[in-house]
Protein backbone atom coordinates (compact mmCIF):
# COMPACT_ATOMS: atom_id res chain seq x y z
CA UNK A 1 0.00 0.00 0.00
CA UNK A 2 1.55 3.50 -0.98
CA UNK A 3 2.30 5.99 1.71
CA UNK A 4 -0.33 8.32 2.73
CA UNK A 5 1.50 11.85 2.09
CA UNK A 6 1.72 14.52 4.66
CA UNK A 7 1.90 17.81 2.76
CA UNK A 8 2.57 21.33 4.09
CA UNK A 9 1.30 23.92 2.38
CA UNK A 10 2.38 27.63 1.72
CA UNK A 11 0.55 30.75 0.57
CA UNK A 12 2.67 33.20 -0.62
CA UNK A 13 1.82 36.68 -0.97
CA UNK A 14 4.70 39.47 -1.32
CA UNK A 15 7.37 37.25 -0.51
CA UNK A 16 5.85 36.04 2.34
CA UNK A 17 3.83 33.51 3.90
CA UNK A 18 0.50 34.16 5.30
CA UNK A 19 -2.56 32.71 6.30
CA UNK A 20 -6.16 33.20 7.55
CA UNK A 21 -9.45 32.04 7.61
CA UNK A 22 -11.92 31.64 4.61
CA UNK A 23 -9.56 32.28 2.59
CA UNK A 24 -9.05 36.38 4.22
CA UNK A 25 -7.87 38.01 7.28
CA UNK A 26 -4.21 36.95 6.35
CA UNK A 27 -1.58 36.79 8.63
CA UNK A 28 2.07 36.86 8.56
CA UNK A 29 3.72 33.28 8.84
CA UNK A 30 7.30 33.70 7.89
CA UNK A 31 9.92 33.40 4.99
CA UNK A 32 8.67 30.42 2.91
CA UNK A 33 12.40 29.22 1.79
CA UNK A 34 13.00 29.13 5.61
CA UNK A 35 9.44 27.44 6.09
CA UNK A 36 10.37 25.18 3.04
CA UNK A 37 13.47 23.73 4.59
CA UNK A 38 12.33 23.31 8.20
CA UNK A 39 9.54 21.04 6.62
CA UNK A 40 11.99 19.22 4.90
CA UNK A 41 13.93 18.38 8.28
CA UNK A 42 10.88 17.48 10.02
CA UNK A 43 9.94 14.45 7.34
CA UNK A 44 7.31 16.17 5.28
CA UNK A 45 6.92 14.18 2.37
CA UNK A 46 6.14 17.21 -0.21
CA UNK A 47 5.34 21.15 -0.36
CA UNK A 48 2.52 23.11 -2.17
CA UNK A 49 3.43 26.87 -2.81
CA UNK A 50 0.58 29.09 -3.62
CA UNK A 51 1.28 32.35 -4.71
CA UNK A 52 -2.44 33.60 -4.13
CA UNK A 53 -2.15 36.88 -5.76
CA UNK A 54 0.31 36.37 -8.88
CA UNK A 55 0.22 38.57 -11.42
CA UNK A 56 2.43 38.71 -14.43
CA UNK A 57 4.57 41.71 -13.32
CA UNK A 58 5.79 39.08 -10.08
CA UNK A 59 6.41 36.30 -12.00
CA UNK A 60 10.29 36.95 -11.26
CA UNK A 61 9.94 37.00 -8.32
CA UNK A 62 8.21 33.71 -7.72
CA UNK A 63 10.93 32.07 -10.26
CA UNK A 64 13.54 33.58 -7.85
CA UNK A 65 12.34 31.81 -5.36
CA UNK A 66 11.40 28.45 -6.85
CA UNK A 67 15.72 28.81 -7.61
CA UNK A 68 15.84 29.35 -3.68
CA UNK A 69 13.77 26.57 -2.51
CA UNK A 70 14.81 23.83 -5.30
CA UNK A 71 18.39 24.72 -3.67
CA UNK A 72 17.59 23.68 -0.20
CA UNK A 73 15.16 21.17 -1.06
CA UNK A 74 15.15 17.28 -1.48
CA UNK A 75 12.05 16.22 -1.73
CA UNK A 76 8.84 17.23 -4.03
CA UNK A 77 7.15 20.40 -4.31
CA UNK A 78 4.72 21.93 -6.58
CA UNK A 79 4.32 25.74 -7.35
CA UNK A 80 1.23 27.53 -8.36
CA UNK A 81 -0.56 30.80 -8.97
CA UNK A 82 -0.76 32.97 -11.64
CA UNK A 83 0.07 30.28 -14.24
CA UNK A 84 -2.03 30.32 -17.45
CA UNK A 85 0.17 28.77 -20.38
CA UNK A 86 2.99 26.14 -20.95
CA UNK A 87 5.75 28.69 -20.88
CA UNK A 88 4.55 30.33 -17.41
CA UNK A 89 4.88 26.26 -16.47
CA UNK A 90 8.34 25.22 -18.34
CA UNK A 91 9.65 28.74 -16.37
CA UNK A 92 8.82 27.66 -13.42
CA UNK A 93 9.77 23.43 -13.85
CA UNK A 94 13.31 24.53 -15.59
CA UNK A 95 13.64 26.78 -12.39
CA UNK A 96 13.21 23.62 -10.05
CA UNK A 97 9.44 23.05 -9.39
CA UNK A 98 8.61 19.11 -9.24
CA UNK A 99 5.10 19.51 -10.32
CA UNK A 100 2.92 23.24 -10.93
CA UNK A 101 -0.74 23.95 -10.27
CA UNK A 102 -3.25 25.25 -12.04
CA UNK A 103 -7.08 26.47 -10.68
CA UNK A 104 -9.02 29.45 -12.20
CA UNK A 105 -7.14 29.54 -15.51
CA UNK A 106 -7.90 26.13 -15.62
CA UNK A 107 -11.13 26.84 -15.42
CA UNK A 108 -11.55 29.32 -17.66
CA UNK A 109 -9.17 27.66 -20.10
CA UNK A 110 -9.33 23.95 -19.77
CA UNK A 111 -7.60 22.93 -22.95
CA UNK A 112 -4.89 24.17 -20.76
CA UNK A 113 -4.97 21.18 -18.63
CA UNK A 114 -4.58 19.18 -21.57
CA UNK A 115 -1.73 20.94 -22.91
CA UNK A 116 0.66 21.01 -20.23
CA UNK A 117 -0.05 17.16 -19.45
CA UNK A 118 1.24 17.14 -23.40
CA UNK A 119 3.91 18.91 -23.17
CA UNK A 120 5.28 18.07 -19.21
CA UNK A 121 3.50 14.36 -18.78
CA UNK A 122 0.48 13.96 -16.26
CA UNK A 123 2.66 13.97 -13.44
CA UNK A 124 3.80 17.05 -13.78
CA UNK A 125 0.40 18.97 -13.36
CA UNK A 126 -1.81 19.33 -10.41
CA UNK A 127 -5.35 21.10 -11.01
CA UNK A 128 -6.66 22.78 -7.57
CA UNK A 129 -10.26 23.69 -6.91
CA UNK A 130 -11.56 25.40 -4.33
CA UNK A 131 -15.10 24.28 -3.19
CA UNK A 132 -17.99 26.11 -1.00
CA UNK A 133 -21.78 25.00 -0.30
CA UNK A 134 -24.09 26.54 -2.69
CA UNK A 135 -28.28 25.53 -2.31
CA UNK A 136 -26.22 22.29 -0.77
CA UNK A 137 -24.26 21.91 -3.83
CA UNK A 138 -20.72 22.02 -4.13
CA UNK A 139 -19.70 24.89 -6.17
CA UNK A 140 -15.94 25.43 -7.43
CA UNK A 141 -14.64 29.14 -6.84
CA UNK A 142 -12.29 30.75 -8.80
CA UNK A 143 -9.64 33.85 -8.01
CA UNK A 144 -8.70 32.71 -4.69
CA UNK A 145 -12.42 31.79 -3.71
CA UNK A 146 -13.79 35.47 -4.67
CA UNK A 147 -15.26 34.30 -7.65
CA UNK A 148 -18.56 31.55 -8.02
CA UNK A 149 -18.37 29.86 -10.92
CA UNK A 150 -21.72 27.64 -12.30
CA UNK A 151 -19.35 24.37 -12.37
CA UNK A 152 -20.37 21.64 -9.89
CA UNK A 153 -17.26 20.34 -8.41
CA UNK A 154 -17.26 16.74 -8.77
CA UNK A 155 -18.32 17.43 -12.88
CA UNK A 156 -15.63 19.83 -13.01
CA UNK A 157 -13.18 17.48 -11.53
CA UNK A 158 -14.18 14.18 -13.52
CA UNK A 159 -12.99 16.57 -16.63
CA UNK A 160 -10.40 17.22 -15.41
CA UNK A 161 -9.00 13.97 -14.73
CA UNK A 162 -10.36 13.14 -18.47
CA UNK A 163 -8.28 16.50 -20.12
CA UNK A 164 -4.87 14.82 -18.15
CA UNK A 165 -4.79 15.91 -14.82
CA UNK A 166 -2.14 13.62 -12.85
CA UNK A 167 -3.31 14.82 -9.32
CA UNK A 168 -6.95 17.10 -7.68
CA UNK A 169 -6.14 19.39 -4.96
CA UNK A 170 -9.30 20.02 -3.29
CA UNK A 171 -9.68 22.55 -0.59
CA UNK A 172 -13.21 23.30 1.11
CA UNK A 173 -13.43 26.51 1.49
CA UNK A 174 -16.18 25.85 4.12
CA UNK A 175 -13.85 23.92 6.30
CA UNK A 176 -10.82 26.44 5.44
CA UNK A 177 -8.82 27.70 8.39
CA UNK A 178 -12.03 26.29 10.70
CA UNK A 179 -9.57 23.62 12.52
CA UNK A 180 -12.93 21.98 12.66
CA UNK A 181 -11.87 18.72 10.23
CA UNK A 182 -11.34 18.09 6.66
CA UNK A 183 -15.19 17.83 4.36
CA UNK A 184 -14.56 14.20 4.51
CA UNK A 185 -17.60 13.02 3.03
CA UNK A 186 -16.70 15.40 -0.08
CA UNK A 187 -13.31 14.13 0.20
CA UNK A 188 -14.48 10.01 -0.36
CA UNK A 189 -17.30 10.87 -3.07
CA UNK A 190 -14.59 12.52 -5.19
CA UNK A 191 -11.54 10.07 -4.11
CA UNK A 192 -14.03 6.92 -5.60
CA UNK A 193 -15.03 8.72 -8.77
CA UNK A 194 -11.80 9.40 -10.30
CA UNK A 195 -8.36 7.29 -10.68
CA UNK A 196 -5.94 9.92 -10.04
CA UNK A 197 -4.17 10.89 -6.32
CA UNK A 198 -6.56 13.45 -4.52
CA UNK A 199 -4.98 15.88 -1.93
CA UNK A 200 -7.16 16.85 0.93
CA UNK A 201 -7.21 20.41 2.03
CA UNK A 202 -9.51 22.74 4.37
CA UNK A 203 -9.82 22.04 7.97
CA UNK A 204 -7.00 20.30 9.36
CA UNK A 205 -6.88 21.48 13.43
CA UNK A 206 -5.68 18.10 15.27
CA UNK A 207 -3.84 15.20 14.56
CA UNK A 208 -7.26 13.47 15.03
CA UNK A 209 -8.68 15.44 11.70
CA UNK A 210 -5.44 13.72 9.98
CA UNK A 211 -6.66 10.16 10.92
CA UNK A 212 -9.90 10.21 10.34
CA UNK A 213 -9.11 11.48 6.53
CA UNK A 214 -6.99 8.56 5.98
CA UNK A 215 -9.73 6.15 7.40
CA UNK A 216 -12.81 7.63 6.06
CA UNK A 217 -11.64 8.35 2.41
CA UNK A 218 -9.62 7.25 -0.41
CA UNK A 219 -7.31 10.75 -0.33
CA UNK A 220 -3.64 9.92 -1.18
CA UNK A 221 -2.59 13.27 0.84
CA UNK A 222 -3.41 15.68 3.38
CA UNK A 223 -2.49 19.50 3.29
CA UNK A 224 -2.46 22.06 6.07
CA UNK A 225 -0.92 25.12 6.45
CA UNK A 226 -1.36 27.55 9.93
CA UNK A 227 -1.05 23.92 12.27
CA UNK A 228 2.24 23.40 10.62
CA UNK A 229 3.34 26.73 10.48
CA UNK A 230 2.69 27.67 13.97
CA UNK A 231 3.90 24.51 15.52
CA UNK A 232 1.01 23.43 16.96
CA UNK A 233 1.52 19.85 14.99
CA UNK A 234 4.76 18.88 14.91
CA UNK A 235 5.33 16.71 11.78
CA UNK A 236 7.07 13.71 13.24
CA UNK A 237 4.81 13.69 16.13
CA UNK A 238 1.37 13.40 13.50
CA UNK A 239 3.34 10.70 11.29
CA UNK A 240 4.21 8.60 14.69
CA UNK A 241 0.62 8.80 15.76
CA UNK A 242 -0.69 8.00 12.40
CA UNK A 243 1.83 4.43 11.93
CA UNK A 244 0.08 3.81 15.50
CA UNK A 245 -3.46 3.80 13.77
CA UNK A 246 -1.51 1.63 11.31
CA UNK A 247 -1.85 4.48 8.60
CA UNK A 248 1.12 4.08 5.67
CA UNK A 249 3.47 6.71 6.44
CA UNK A 250 6.81 7.68 5.75
CA UNK A 251 9.11 8.10 8.60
Amino acid sequence: MLSKRIIPCLDVKDGRTVKGVNFVDLKDAGDPVELAWQYAQQGADELVFLDITATHERRGTTIEMVKSVARQLNIPFTIGGGITSVADAEALLNSGADKISINSAAVRNPQLIEDLAKAFGVQFVVVAVDTKLVDGRNMVHLNGGRLITELQTEDWILKAENLGAGEILLTSMDHDGTKNGFDCLLLNKVARSINIPVIASGGAGKIEHFSEVFLQTGVDAALAASVFHFGEIPIPVLKEELKKQNIPVRL
